[in-house]
């Protein structure tokens, strides 16, 4: 009985562990462990603040050892210079980045596309779209109408237009300048290229740049554009579970089902720097800096004006070579501030003041001369700005010109009618010393002087002061 009972807990003890072994790797692979994923949220257009918090957000994912980014995306499009850095980004991230337009209602436009198309993994919410991937740059102008002549599209795969249009452009619906047709140009090339490192639709993605046409959720889904249709991020993640990624060349397999998310929220860097590279608030700093200066030059030594205008003045001149600004619109700014600051040394009465105001105005209007969703400068803005700068050049021709009025308080005119007293005077009485405002000044009087006598200053020749008795004045008057 001993026998059986001991062979019986030989048996336990061996195959116990094996059963063990076999549930737990039935377990699901999250409550082992899994890595976490990092969530980036942009809403808005694309540009400097946010493509630096997109390519920080990246660095931070991959050092904290999440599995995934997923980038949830509203924007109207932006800037290409920073879309390019959010590419790069992504291009080169060591880990694989999904890009999710969401939520319901968002869009993927202009540089959101490509991104997306960018992107390891591209998924969109239901009632999202995106598309409209033509580039509008500083200068082009507005496009050219379509041309009638274009060739007719062929029905493709279920039922979707194929572009076959030329790939040079000359005659697609877009064809005008030669510059605008360099930049469609380069920009299909761009989002094809992406398309094919992805494999997904370039025929749609050439098109979208060529012919600006756009897609829903469910119509991307099926004519490849993106993989998946999420409702929302935990939707997102319960899909790619399982699923593998090809990144910088190796196969990465995703665990996500129930994987912590990890939100990488916008710090006070983002903030300031979305704030300074607004256009508005780029030439507010550029004009209180100017204006700064320009009164701590004309009142030394109140030290606060210019050391406010020199930091506004740097944060406006740095937020501007972050936007894409047209230097002729620059140059009339520039020029515009100068000529008002010259109203105030020079004596042109208005002219150059006046003429500065509207040199301002011009420029500020062309600054950002670009369609793209909140890249403009505000036209109320450029007015308020107009009347204060209009306001200050009145203020300024109506003291000069008040000033100009007054009569001469200081200098050599000044002593001319000055009252003055003989402190000693000279043999014969035509000469004297006499005491004005404090100091001895040797004078020479149109009649006999008498010492205490009060008298007036009438000519004054180098250090001597011709001088005529006030009782004789009165007296002749009399």
């Amino acid at each position: 009985m001993f026998l059986r009972s001991r062979g019986s807990l030989s048996f336990a003890v061996t195959i116990l562990p094996a059963v063990l072994l076999i549930l737990l790797a039935l377990l699901p692979r999250p409550a082992l462990g899994a890595a976490g994923v990092g969530l980036l949220v942009v809403d808005g257009a694309i540009g400097p603040a946010s493509a630096d918090y997109i390519v920080r957000g990246i660095a931070r994912s991959a050092q904290n050892g999440d599995q995934l980014v997923i980038l949830q995306m509203d924007t109207p499009g932006g800037l290409d210079t920073s879309m390019r850095s959010v590419i790069k980004a992504i291009l080169t991230a060591p880990l694989p980045v999904a890009t999710f337009v969401a939520p319901g209602g968002a869009r993927a436009a202009s540089a959101g596309t490509y991104i997306l198309y960018a992107s390891h993994i591209a998924a969109m919410a239901p009632g999202t779209n995106l598309g409209a991937a033509t580039p509008v740059e500083v200068g082009i102008g507005p496009q050219p109408p379509q041309q009638p002549s274009d060739p007719v599209r062929r029905p493709g795969p279920g039922g979707a237009e194929d572009a076959k249009k030329p790939r040079d452009g000359a005659d697609g619906p877009l064809s005008g300048s030669a510059l605008t047709r360099k930049q469609v140009n380069d920009a299909a090339a761009y989002l094809r290229s992406l398309a094919q490192l992805r494999g997904r639709n370039a025929d749609w993605a050439e098109r979208a740049v060529r012919e600006a046409v756009s897609l829903s959720a469910n119509e991307a889904l099926q004519q490849d554009v993106i993989e998946y249709v999420a409702a929302d991020v935990p939707d997102l993640l319960a899909q790619l579970d399982g699923q593998a990624a090809t990144v910088l060349g190796q196969e990465k397999r995703l665990a996500t089902r129930g994987a912590a998310v990890n939100p990488f929220a916008a710090d006070w860097r983002t903030n300031v720097l979305g704030a300074i590279t607004n256009p508005g608030v780029a030439l507010l700093l550029m004009t209180i800096g100017v204006y700064g200066l320009l009164f701590e030059f004309m009142n030394p030594g109140f030290v606060a004006p210019g050391v406010i205008g020199a930091i506004c003045l740097l944060l406006g001149l740095y937020a501007l070579q972050l936007l894409p600004v047209n230097y002729a619109g620059l140059a009339l700014i520039a020029l515009g501030l100068l000529f008002m600051v010259g109203e105030a040394f020079l004596p042109s009465f208005g002219v150059l003041g006046l003429g500065g105001v509207v040199a301002f105005i011009a420029g500020a209007l062309m600054l950002i001369d670009t369609e793209l969703p909140g890249y403009g400068v505000p036209p109320g803005l450029v007015a308020g700005l107009g009347l204060v700068s209009f306001l200050l050049v009145t203020g300024t021709v109506r003291l000069a010109l008040k000033t100009r009025r007054r009569p001469v308080t200081s200098g050599a005119a000044s002593f001319i009618g000055a009252e003055a007293r003989v402190e000693d005077v000279a043999p014969g009485g035509m000469e004297a010393w006499v005491r004005l405002d404090g100091e001895l000044w040797k004078a020479i009087g149109t009649a006999p002087l008498r010492r205490a006598q009060a008298v007036r200053v009438v000519a004054r020749s180098g250090l001597v002061l011709k001088v005529a008795p006030i009782d004789t004045q009165q007296g002749a008057s009399t």
